[in-house]
């Protein structure tokens, strides 16, 4: 009789064995210049293996078992994608509605944002997993998050309204860009561009409402995300300033 092969539950160090072995010392190359890991950049010292998210995804299908301490072990490799692996798990854990984990991955999430440090980490998680708390105005974690120092931790309480936005409530993302309207970083100034650009999307007349309230002081930069899909006529008027 032939014994079934016993295979043990996955762990942090068979996913971090897997994913090294995936490695691609070119593609890490152009991922490094272009998620600006060089001296006084945003993602200074950050290393990259090479893996695209693609792949990444699908392997996580084999680690959908791993406990929540195997996942906040890889949440704080020094290897980029190994963060992000880490991630994409911990949003399949808070898509499966499961309200006692999904509570416990945000707060897991929360203790963490220093490894959610670039903003495609923090684009790809915030809405999934602080999204759902981020609603109404007034919002405590909102104002935590886009009053913080921290860049990213201000960038996941934008982006995190997201989630909100899909579900065509709009009051968190238009108070987080409020506070946001005077930010000095320009990767915080596209953010809440594209979240403004996505409430018009879904209701024109409320982007405009705040548009027409602060355009006049807003980063070029933000007002430029912000206006893109409009016609052309309604774009040059913002930019011009004769709205």
């Amino acid at each position: 009789m032939v014994t079934p092969i016993q295979r043990h539950a996955p762990t942090a160090a068979d996913a971090q064995r897997e994913l090294e072995a995936l490695a691609d010392r070119d593609q890490a190359e152009i991922l490094s210049r272009f998620f600006k890991t060089g001296p006084g950049e945003y993602g200074e010292r950050d290393r990259f293996l090479g893996i695209r998210v693609p792949t990444l995804r699908k392997k996580a299908r084999d680690y959908r078992a791993l406990t929540l301490d195997g996942i906040a072990d890889l949440l704080r490799s020094d290897l980029h994608e190994i963060r992000l692996f880490a991630l994409i798990l911990m949003v399949e854990r808070c898509r499966q509605k499961h309200a006692g984990e999904a509570q416990a991955v945000r707060e897991l999430y929360l203790r963490s944002t220093r490894f959610v440090n670039n903003w495609d980490l923090v684009d790809l998680s915030a809405p999934h997993i602080v999204g759902p708390v981020l609603t109404g105005t007034g919002n405590r974690l909102l104002h935590r998050l886009t009053g913080a120092e921290v860049l990213w931790e201000r960038r996941i309480g934008i982006v995190g309204t997201f989630h909100g936005i899909r579900n065509n409530t709009f009051d968190a993302t238009l108070e987080a860009a409020e506070r946001l309207l005077h930010d000095p970083e320009d990767l915080i100034h596209k953010a809440v561009g594209w979240m403004l650009r996505e409430v018009g999307k879904r209701d024109m007349r409320t982007e405009e409402g705040f548009l027409r309230r602060h355009y006049p002081c807003m980063p070029r930069t933000m007002l430029r995300y912000a206006i893109e899909r409009f016609p052309e006529p309604r774009r040059r008027a913002y930019l011009r300033g004769n709205v």
